[in-house]
Formats: C-alpha cells, structure tokens, sequence
C-alpha cells in the first residue's frame, strides 16, 4: 500500500498546547496508509521530539534564531519535500504558516494551516501577515468555534476553513493514584490535604498572577489547601518572585518543565486555570480527562468545554474574586467538587476525544491530496 507521506511544521516542539497533541495524534494515525514527518526551528525547545520519534515520527531541526531567518528556510523545505516526496504539508501556528504558504507557491504541494488562537490576540504585524497570506493554502482548520468566527471576521478567507475540535488521549490520561501519591510525597503534601494546579507555558497569556493572587486568597481561608504549578517560559522569574512575595513558598510548588503529565495531574483535585485568551487548551481536555474538578476563566474556546455548573465553574477574565471562590467552594463542599470530577471525565470522553479528532484529521488529508491528484 502506498503510504502518504505528511509534513507537519511548527516552529518549536516545545510544551505548548499545539506541540504536545503532535506525539498525542502519531499515537493514534494510520501508520500504514500515511507515514509522518516533523520540522521546527527552535533547538533549545525540544521536549517533544524523543516522544514523536518514539512513535515512528522523522524529526528534523533546522535552526533558526528569530522569526524572519526562519522564513528563509524555505529553500531548505523544499529542499525537503523533493527528497522525502512529500504529499501534503500541515502548518501550526502563523510563522510556520507563512513559511509553508512560501513553501506552497512554489512548489504546489497541497498545504493545511492549523489556527490555535484568535486574531485578535496577535501581534499587529503577524495580524497583518496572517491576513495578507491566509489565502495562499489549500485549506485552515480552527481548533475552536471562537478561533474560527475569529478568522471569518479579521480576515474572511476565500479558502475553505473549518472548525476541528482539539481532543484528548483518554487512555493515556487517566488518573494514576500511585503516581500522584508520589508526587504528594516529593513535595511533602498530606494524601489528605487539596491539591490546587495548573499546567501551562508561564507567559502573559496564562495570567499565572492571577492565579497566584487567587491562590492567595485561598490559602488564607483553608490552611490544608497546597497548589503545584507546573510549567516555564518567559515570566518564571516573574512568578517566583510573587510567589515569594506572597508568602507562599511553603504551599506553591514549582516544579519546572515536565514531561510526565500524568503523574502531575494525578496530585491535582482541583485544575484552576486563570488565561486570558485561549484557543482550545490541550491542558484543559488533560486535566478533566485525569478527573480533576475545573475553575476556569471564560476564555476563548474554555467556554465550549466547560458548561457552566455542570462540567465546571467558570468565572470572568480577569476576575480573580471569582476564581477564587469557585475553588473555594469545590473545597468546602466536597460533593460538588466529586460531581465535578466526574462530569469533567464524561465531558472528553464523549465530545473530545482525540480518536474523533484524529479521525476527521485523516479525512481532511486524503480530501486535499484526492483534490491534487484527480
């Protein structure tokens, strides 16, 4: 059987959202009807890399220092695509996009582009870029609704585009009794005691203060109450200056990068996240697969997972009062805080799997390249 030969390209394969679902999805792909192929740009942020290449994945790095030297790459992944007989090549995120729609241009190979945020959020000139380009592409995906009326308003492609759902790995994010028992004990938490998390890149859009200042807020009202964040990026000096400042370097751990998620997850009753923008998080459909109770801020596409006071609790942006009761109440009434953990399980498992979104994913491919080949 003749296997499709795809090319994914992103500019880091580091921890974030849209890094970690490219191991997640090779996990669940036809490996006998497509064979998966990797590029990035960034190699300090390799994390991903070992977990793609296990899975049969060719990862390759071609180094670029900032985002206009990796646009000149573009020969080198053309280069590429004629070696490896590329067939159809999947952008993430927007200067890996204009890299591939660059790549397009000149060489035809039928190209997706996956949008993980809204416009709105973006620099003025990867906006502008965003805008300029989007039609130079086969087809876009939105990871979201939010994410797709945001592309349908800024810029009103004449290209097809859609909405694909980010999912979830449930049988590999089930919560591990063991394993958060251990990581209970490595940073000396009572098994009895609340555990508040969060997992994410410490950048601006996180709004980690906000979680901190609500973490705060917290701790003074339920002295059994710990919290674990866990995560790095730009604004980690930032964050353990606050936690210092707050008097909480005895109840937040910051445990820096991880890998092991599960046994992260497995700690954590309660997954608070405080951003004030998101997509679709991939860290979100993590935690409540792994059965934690969510209090989530209203931000972009949270608001297509959690319905409110049935598969979490949800606050306004910004709202650190709100957050901070939501969690206060999963904490005190502990029946809500079950229910919520059930119901946050239930919610992935029947609306964002990830077989469902792997599924559609194939479809898209096989659609494009039918398109090019007929």
């Amino acid at each position: 059987m003749q296997k499709f030969k795809i090319l994914h390209i992103i500019k880091s394969l580091g921890r974030g959202g849209a890094e970690t679902l490219l191991p997640e999805t090779l996990k669940l792909h036809n490996c006998e009807k497509f064979e998966f192929h990797y590029i990035y740009f960034l190699p300090w942020k390799n994390q991903m890399v070992e977990a793609i290449e296990n899975e049969g994945g060719h990862v390759t790095c071609i180094s670029a220092t900032n985002n206009f030297k990796l646009l000149q790459h573009y020969p080198a992944v053309i280069s590429y695509c004629k070696k490896h007989s590329i067939n159809l090549i999947h952008c993430h995120l927007p200067w890996s996009g204009f890299l591939g729609r660059i790549v397009f241009s000149k060489t035809k190979i039928p190209l997706i582009y996956t949008e993980h945020n809204i416009q709105e959020r973006y620099h003025i000139l990867t906006k502008l870029l965003n805008k300029l380009t989007f039609n130079k592409q086969s087809i876009a995906l939105g990871v979201s609704k939010d994410v797709t009326r945001s592309i349908k308003e800024n810029i009103s492609p004449s290209i097809p585009f859609q909405t694909l759902l980010n999912g979830v790995n449930t049988q590999k994010f089930k919560r591990d009794i063991v394993k958060g028992n251990s990581i209970r004990d490595k940073f000396k938490i009572p098994t009895d005691a609340i555990v508040i998390g969060n997992i994410a890149v410490f950048r601006e859009q996180k709004s980690i203060p906000d979680w901190l200042h609500a973490f705060k807020i917290i701790s003074d009202r339920a002295d059994y109450v710990f919290g674990i964040l866990v995560g790095a990026g730009p604004l980690e000096d930032e964050i353990k200056t606050l936690v210092k400042n707050l008097d909480l370097e005895k109840k937040v751990f910051l445990p820096g990068l991880q890998t092991d998620t599960v046994s992260y997850f497995s700690a954590m009753d309660i997954f608070m996240m405080s951003s004030a923008f998101e997509g679709l998080p991939i860290a979100l459909l993590e935690a409540m697969s792994m059965n934690c109770a969510i209090v989530a801020t209203k931000a972009g596409g949270v608001v297509e997972v959690i319905r409110e006071n049935e598969d979490g609790i949800l606050c306004e942006v910004g709202n650190i009062k709100e957050l901070s009761n939501g969690a206060l109440r999963l904490i005190h009434i502990s029946e809500d805080r079950r229910n919520f953990q059930e119901a946050a399980r239930l919610r992935v498992e029947t609306e964002f799997s990830l077989e469902n979104m792997v599924e559609k994913l194939e479809e898209c491919y096989l659609e494009v390249i039918n398109e090019v080949t007929q």
